[in-house]
């Protein structure tokens, strides 16, 4: 048994730590606590990790002699886990964050998966709802692994196209149906006595392939443009996983958590669809790319070229800029020479702010976290709610590298996937430029109505190329007047 110093201890220490989980949550809401909430959610993991250290006084005797070993191995997979993670996490570079993110979440939903894993071989599920309770977290935690590591590679590149099969979904659905099964199946027999006709480990492997394979078809199918949906709905996939696998151990900290994640996860997951006003099955479920090929695959008119000294000009010399950043921005590392161009541009007095999609870039946040790396102020960033009315009323609007948030196609077509997805509205602003590395559709392949549009001239090159054109034309200005 545990000593009460140890249960009052390991208490004390899941109390903290889920306090610190809850509150560094809160804090996390702002881009300027983000950063403090992220160390005291972690602060909190690491009390909990100690604490777990004291159930060693509570083992059975036959385990003993392999308490050091098992001590030593647990120390070392910390030591290894956690000095990769903080080199990784050093070294990645801004536009490889939503793969990273991915295929850590997928981590996490491996661990609820082995927990499971243990748990199932071991036989340590002693009653009905146990042993469901585990199997569910081991599906969950499964999909979320492998679907995880799908969406990593349509991220990374290495998967370049959705791969999609004739009849997928009815596939799809036979394949998680199995799954089921062959769980009802060892939940029976292990309950019943019945002959197994396989061993349970046997059905025990089974399943947890049937469940890596099903996370695999559900993600291949999904189209580049719906990966921050996916990501988030994994999110919360893992943190379900990891709150069941704490309820079969009997932990709060993991089951706090896990649930606190699961719901976040979900609850984001809910808003970004809704961002693009489309169900979450609706992009699990639909062939996305396919219906942009037939119905977009050209438009009426010409994108009209302007060299960027002439674009910075302008905006040197306007009353007001509103700038939308996309992946583009990510993708050529030009956050500090944006900056650079604003305090010039503020400088001269032009009135600069920031607009934001829900969904701009490849992963929830990704623009904020960019902008708020180069030092933009807080308060020149606003979201799509808070800045749209605000377009009509704009000089010029400055697009980087985004698509499908500032395409007005969602408005006015209706045979368009994205029709009735919330936009940014900039194509209402008297004068717009869009920066972007060539021709052609963005990354979800649709063609923009907006680039097209009498008031809308394209910026053709890398984004820090072009920013650094007019950062020099307008300090040319400058100089010449002296």
């Amino acid at each position: 048994m545990l000593t009460l110093l140890a249960q009052l201890t390991i208490g004390a220490a899941n109390l903290v730590a889920a306090f610190l989980f809850l509150f560094g949550l809160k804090r996390m809401s702002s881009p300027a606590t983000a950063a403090s909430g992220i160390r005291l959610a972690g602060i909190g993991m690491v009390a909990a990790v100690l604490a777990s250290f004291l159930y060693v006084l509570n083992i059975d005797d036959s385990v003993k002699p392999y308490l050091l070993m098992n001590i030593t191995l647990a120390l070392l997979a910390l030591a290894i886990g956690g000095v990769g993670a903080w080199l990784a996490g050093r070294k990645v570079a801004m536009t490889a964050m939503p793969q990273m993110v991915a295929i850590y979440n997928g981590m996490g939903g491996g661990a609820a998966g082995a927990i499971a894993a243990v748990e199932l071989f071991g036989n340590n599920a002693h009653d009905a709802s146990q042993l469901i309770v585990t199997l569910l977290g081991a599906l969950i935690g499964a999909i979320s692994m492998s679907g995880s590591v799908i969406a990593w590679a349509k991220l990374q590149g290495i998967i370049n196209k959705p791969l999609r099969i004739k009849s997928q979904q009815i596939i799809n659905g036979v394949v998680f149906l199995a799954a089921i099964a062959v769980a009802g199946w060892i939940v029976f027999v292990t309950l019943s006595g019945a002959d197994p006709l396989l061993s349970i480990a046997s059905w025990t492997y089974i399943f947890f392939a049937i469940a890596l394979i099903f996370g695999i078809l559900m993600t291949l199918p999904i189209g580049g443009a719906d990966m921050p949906v996916v990501i988030s709905i994994y999110n919360a996939f893992t943190g379900l996983a990891v709150g069941l696998e704490g309820f079969v151990l009997g932990n709060p900290a993991l089951m706090i958590a896990g649930m606190v994640v699961g719901a976040a996860g979900l609850l984001l997951t809910l808003l970004m669809a809704k961002a693009m006003n489309r169900s979450v099955a609706n992009v699990l479920f639909t062939n996305f790319g396919d219906i942009v090929k037939a119905k977009h695959g050209a438009m009426k008119g010409t994108e009209r070229e302007t060299a960027a000294s002439d674009a910075g000009i302008e905006m040197r010399y306007a009353s007001s800029v509103i700038i939308v950043p996309g992946y583009g921005l990510a993708a050529a590392q030009a956050q500090q020479k944006l900056y650079e161009f604003v305090k010039l541009l503020q400088a001269a007095k032009v009135s600069v702010k920031f607009a934001i999609h829900p969904v701009a870039g490849r992963m929830p946040g990704q623009m904020d976290v960019l902008l708020a790396e180069a030092g933009v102020p807080y308060d020149l960033i606003f979201q799509l709610d808070d800045i749209n009315e605000e377009f009509a009323t704009t000089d010029v609007v400055l697009v980087i590298g985004a698509n499908d948030v500032v395409n007005p196609a969602a408005r006015t077509d209706k045979s368009s996937p994205i029709f009735g997805m919330p936009i940014l509205n900039a194509d209402k602003a008297k004068q717009v430029y869009v920066i972007k590395r060539g021709q052609g559709k963005g990354y979800s392949g649709i063609v923009n109505a907006l680039f097209y549009s009498p008031n809308c001239n394209m910026v053709f090159g890398d984004a820090q190329d072009v920013l650094i054109k007019m950062i020099e034309s307008v300090r040319s200005l400058g100089k010449a007047s002296s």
